[in-house]
């Protein structure tokens, strides 16, 4: 388990799918802002549920968020695009409903860049989220990430073409 100021992330458990299928995949319109894959229905318990426990891996790191006041699971988070030749790799995050607004988005994001840069020893973390997603371009730029540019509608979105913002760390640039 890796602890923040308000947050730990701790290994995937089985007992976290439900949880996290039901609030954060189930909830269709935030699912499909939050993955640039589209949509699909997954029963509850699928093996390829995006919140089954996964087996290790080299290019990710699969994380759950739990509020340290609370004990509660607060959501997942993850090192994605794990990338060892280039020292690389990018960072999301999505937290339960009942969890947003307490500023445990930049904590999360801060304990994310610890492991990235400490443990795996990346050179470069990087963020691409929705242009109109300000939560996450706030607690990425709280956390020490820079804007770097604007994909132009870049990501198909229930419908429309929504444009996407690249944040971007480098591993001189953290302050731990």
């Amino acid at each position: 388990m890796i602890q923040g100021a308000k947050i730990a992330l701790r290994a995937r458990h089985d007992s976290d799918v439900a949880v996290l299928q039901t609030e954060l995949y189930d909830d269709v319109a935030t699912r499909s802002r939050a993955d640039s894959r589209p949509w699909r229905p997954i029963p509850p318990g699928a093996a390829d549920s995006p919140y089954a426990v996964p087996a290790s891996s080299d290019d990710v790191a699969f994380f759950s968020v739990v509020e340290l006041a609370s004990g509660e699971l607060a959501g997942e988070a993850l090192l994605w695009g794990i990338n060892t030749h280039h020292r690389s790799a990018h960072l999301g995050i999505s937290l339960r409903p009942g969890h947003r607004g307490r500023g445990l988005g930049a904590d999360v994001v801060r304990v994310l860049c610890r492991y990235g840069f400490l443990v795996r020893g990346m050179q470069r973390l990087q963020v691409e989220t929705l242009a109109d997603n300000a939560p996450m371009i706030a607690a990425a730029t709280r956390a020490g990430f820079t804007v770097e540019g604007t994909l132009r509608r870049s990501a198909w979105v229930v419908g429309e073409y929504l444009d996407e913002v690249v944040l971007g760390m480098l591993a001189d640039e953290w302050k731990p």
